[in-house]
């Protein structure tokens, strides 16, 4: 494993940490048995988003590498190739834990540089992973931002987002705070098989429904629409419905997009569970690593359609945050890949 003189990526400079700094623990508990943390001190926790991202913002803080939820379409698997990780079984199982998230980002935000920028937080692997109830790092980060009236997002599957919806509430007092959480379907049979570590779609709408009713707007990110397996007309009915009986403030429906590393490991799986579809899928994603255009096009003006049946608002991408223009602090922050 490769820990000494790690970055964010190929041909990217600066050390996050180095090997004394790494502390490794197993936990014989049923919730944890068969993953393995690594406890980081990391030396940076804002990151810069690639200018190439399509994303509506420019900072996020990630307290964690890897990710229980065990999607095996998340794009973030190529990250755990950077730390000589598996990016299969490895980004499921291997956990990377920035142990002084909480008090570095307080730093951060209190240097003179920092010009207040959004933050962005759950667009690489989840801040409400199962590893956040034990590590409770969140409460400190929120207790930062709050502190220093930062604005932030938070995009999650994890119902573990309601413990702290006291301090979400707090925060937004002071300064710009919004939430989503992502439902791609609604399909259990499904979910059982894509997202094995996440809580139930229906879980994950209940806590739309305690945010929205707490003063807290969410809106849902309909994530991903899967071809062929979650894009049928009565799948997508079900699901807006469902989230429109939530009380999300928007739906945003994104097509499922297979990058290196995401890919490899989705196409095995299928080839697994559903053999019939390996070839559909080779034709459909032959240019590259999203779907046609469209395609996205038909998948966004059917869900639309529905939201204006059901009485939910469409928005584009970003506004369930309310994300405004982000500022540009100084250079030299790491990045990181982005969600879209």
């Amino acid at each position: 494993m490769r820990w000494d003189d790690l970055t964010d990526g190929p041909g990217r400079s600066g050390a996050l940490f180095g090997t004394d700094a790494v502390v490794t623990r197993t936990f014989d508990t049923p919730e944890f048995r068969g993953i393995t943390f690594h406890e980081v001190r990391a030396r940076s926790i804002v990151n810069r988003v690639p200018g190439a991202s399509r994303m509506p913002f420019e900072w996020t803080v990630n307290p964690y590498r890897g990710c229980s939820h065990a999607c095996v379409y998340c794009f973030a698997r190529k990250t755990h190739s950077y730390l000589d990780l598996d990016t299969g079984l490895g980004f499921d199982s291997q956990i990377v834990v920035k142990t002084n998230a909480p008090d570095l980002l307080r730093r951060e935000l209190g240097s003179h540089r920092w010009t207040g920028a959004h933050i962005a937080m759950g667009t690489n692997v989840d801040c409400y992973q199962r590893a956040e109830g034990r590590y409770r790092l969140m409460p400190g980060i929120i207790e930062a931002l709050r502190d220093h009236a930062n604005p932030f997002s938070i995009l999650t599957k994890g119902t573990l987002i309601l413990r702290d919806l006291p301090l979400l509430q707090e925060a937004a007092a002071v300064t710009d705070v919004g939430i989503s959480v992502s439902v791609g379907f609604t399909d259990t049979a499904l979910w059982r098989t894509v997202e094995p570590g996440t809580p139930s779609p229906a879980a994950r709408l209940g806590a739309v429904r305690t945010l929205t009713d707490a003063g807290i707007e969410c809106g849902v990110l309909m994530a991903p629409v899967i071809p062929f397996l979650g894009d049928a007309p009565e799948q997508l009915r079900d699901t807006v419905r469902a989230v429109a009986e939530s009380g999300a403030t928007s739906v945003t429906p994104l097509v499922l997009h297979l990058r290196p590393g995401a890919r490899e490991w989705f196409t095995a799986w299928l080839g697994e569970h559903h053999p019939h579809l390996v070839g559909r899928y080779e034709r459909m994603y032959a240019g590259g690593s999203y779907a046609p255009t469209w395609y996205q096009r038909q998948v966004t003006r059917q869900v639309h359609e529905l939201a204006a049946e059901f009485g939910i608002g469409p928005n584009g991408r970003g506004a369930p945050r309310r994300i405004s223009a982000p500022a540009r602090p100084a250079p030299g922050a790491p990045t990181q890949l982005s969600l879209l």
